[in-house]
């Protein structure tokens, strides 16, 4: 007894300290490992460089005025405290809040009605259409954006070509505020809707046939299992896709930019926050007041983010 009480009083003064031994560990096992590591080096080499140093520049550069060529000079809070009495800047998050409505509410109900047909039994050819229903996803967003100028030209645009075949006025699509929102929420709907439908078919097929089987032998309808089944049991996916959507509408760049220029068309009702940014900084050369706008968007995205999806969860508890 008197031994073991001092053994515990008097320890071996040799002995290395837990947490020495287990950097010791973790030091030898990244060497014994030392060629997958470097396998694998060159992605997070290639991220520091080209994702963590320009955002911790863009944060430095907030602070900082600069042309991009001459001195760079602190600025201290100035840029952020031009940002909240911007005019311009506050249109711009109106109008991307505006052209996110738009298209995210029909794209998400288009790709969930799609996805559910792509579903059902009687469908053939199903690889085909999700083939065709993704092929908007990976075409050229520019080129994309060239084919919809021409469909909403004001003068020879296909849609007035309909318009005029039927005895109906000619819109003037890019020369009115809401048109140009109608024309950039087109695009957004007609790339993203298939990408949502290929992820509602995988969450689709997630469920259990036994709930469908045992609802209709107790009778409900097809629109009821949607209502009742489906869509409880998609909640998870549908925030998913809510989320994405909420970052990727707030990022909208070369969709206006090709349609209606950098000053946003007509009262720059196609001025987004990217692209004003964009304008800002490489425009008018004024790159510290654009990264201030960039994390502006950085907060308002999140926040937006966040409100969602509390949203959703609330419905689903």
């Amino acid at each position: 007894m008197a031994a073991t009480e001092t053994t515990r009083m008097n320890p071996d003064p040799g002995a290395a300290r837990p947490d020495l031994n287990l950097e010791k560990s973790l030091l030898s096992r990244i060497w014994q490992h030392r060629a997958l590591y470097i396998a694998i080096s060159p992605f997070y080499l290639l991220f520091a460089v080209f994702g963590l140093f320009p955002i911790g520049f863009s944060l430095y550069l907030a602070f900082h005025k600069w042309d991009g060529i001459g001195v760079m000079t602190y600025n201290g809070l100035n840029n952020f405290k031009y940002l909240l009495s911007d005019v311009e800047f506050w249109q711009a998050v109106g109008n991307t809040f505006m052209i996110w409505i738009y298209s995210t509410i029909p794209m998400l109900f288009f790709a969930l009605i799609i996805a559910f047909l792509l579903h059902a039994p009687f469908v053939k050819f199903k690889t085909l259409f999700r083939v065709g229903y993704f092929l908007p996803n990976v075409t050229s967003i520019v080129a994309v954006a060239i084919i919809f100028g021409a469909l909403f030209a004001n003068n020879y645009g296909f849609l007035n070509y309909l318009l005029q075949s039927v005895g109906l006025p000619v819109v003037e699509w890019l020369n009115a505020p809401w048109g140009i929102k109608v024309a950039i929420s087109s695009m957004v709907v007609w790339r993203w809707t298939g990408y949502n439908a290929v992820i509602y078919l995988a969450g689709l097929q997630s469920i259990p046939n036994t709930l469908y089987e045992a609802a209709k032998i107790d009778g409900a309808s097809a629109i009821q299992s949607f209502f009742r089944i489906t869509i409880p049991m998609l909640r998870p996916v549908i925030l998913f896709t809510v989320i994405t959507s909420t970052i990727g509408g707030m990022q909208l760049f070369t969709e206006p930019q090709i349609l209606v220029g950098n000053d946003g068309g007509a009262g720059a009702a196609g001025m987004t926050i990217v692209l004003y940014l964009y304008r800002e900084s490489f425009i008018n050369n004024y790159f510290g007041y654009g990264a201030a706008v960039g994390w502006g968007m950085f907060l308002i995205i999140a926040l937006f983010s966040i409100v969602n999806w509390k949203l959703v969860q609330g419905k689903s508890s």
